[in-house]
């Protein structure tokens, strides 16, 4: 695969994913009903300090294809949580990197301020370190809510750094370090594309935790969430009605059964509410301004839809 640590074989066949409704042999395309809105995710912008091999939504310093969303513009879902009366119980902050974001301490504080649980995913490097003293603050104060996600490609600094480039390693985990010792609750983010079996990351990286002394539980599916490769041009199967059955796959148990996305275009009015965390830019996946208008059924016409969430069983929450 070009841009991975891995090649693939195939490329997807140019007739797959083109029709909402139906797969490229006609069958009638799988879709997924919103069942309980239990996370709602925020992208809090794509620009980012390091420009990852595999990123799927390109972050970098110079993306800035979705804008920083702000404050204000994440209180007004929070308040549209509250009036409806929406079954919210978790908010994801993701990017790019969130702490690029000006405002994001103040999102997070408002967030965990109104009850919900907030997940970070974060690199864990010089952007979160220069809100140090302010998220050691929030902590001691509302960190019971506060999940911090720190991205962590593989437990060697080679398998990392083939990813996130020359001299990321140390810095995300001293990262990770200061995160644990300042008490905070933290996840890591692994990957599962080394052809390495989920046993064997699971024990480097629980040797790897213990040698640099953080309390991460290497066997906990949560607190180590080994993330399913995504690949758009990888040729992946499409999901048809059948295959809930054909897979044992039970619909609601998908990321767009339970959460949505908000995102805010670059130079756009406002933000706009997508089903996932996976499809930042295909306007097809366009819900509506609101999570009223978002609470629509969503047909699987996207590789990541199989790849990821149905055949690779992947979720980003931290309830996985």
């Amino acid at each position: 695969m070009s841009g991975s640590a891995l090649e693939r074989d195939h490329d997807l066949d140019p007739a797959k994913f083109v029709d909402p409704d139906v797969t490229a042999t006609g069958a009638r395309r799988a879709s997924v009903t919103l069942g309980r809105l239990d996370t709602l995710w925020f992208n809090t912008g794509t620009v980012c300090n390091l420009a990852c091999a595999a990123c799927y939504i390109e972050s970098s310093p110079s993306n800035d294809r979705l804008a920083y969303i702000t404050l204000a513009e994440v209180e007004t879902y929070l308040e549209e949580i509250g009036r409806d009366a929406w079954p919210v119980r978790e908010i994801g902050l993701t990017g790019g990197e969130p702490f690029m974001n000006p405002d994001i301490v103040a999102i997070m504080e408002s967030c965990l301020g109104r009850g919900f649980e907030v997940l970070v995913l974060t690199n864990g490097m010089r952007p979160m370190m220069r809100f140090g003293e302010a998220l050691r603050d929030l902590n001691r104060r509302l960190g019971r809510r506060l999940t911090m996600r720190l991205s962590l490609d593989h437990y060697t600094r080679a398998c990392h750094e083939l990813e996130r480039g020359a001299h990321s390693w140390e810095p995300a985990i001293d990262g990770l370090r200061w995160l644990s010792d300042n008490g905070f609750r933290v996840h890591v983010g692994g990957r599962t594309c080394w052809q390495e079996g989920e046993a064997s990351l699971r024990a480097g990286y629980a040797a790897l935790f213990a040698d640099i002394g953080v309390a991460v539980d290497a066997g906990d599916p949560v607190a180590l969430t080994l993330l399913p490769e995504m690949d758009q041009r990888a040729d992946v199967p499409e999901i048809t009605e059948a295959c809930w059955g054909i897979l044992g796959v039970d619909p609601g148990t998908v990321m767009c059964a339970v959460s949505r996305m908000v995102v805010k275009r670059k130079n756009a009015a406002g933000p706009i509410v997508l089903p996932c965390t996976l499809l930042p830019y295909d306007p097809q996946f366009e819900l509506g301004r609101s999570l009223g208008e978002a609470a629509r059924t969503v047909k699987l016409n996207h590789p990541h839809c199989a790849a990821f969430c149905v055949l690779g069983g992947g979720s980003c929450s931290a309830a996985g």
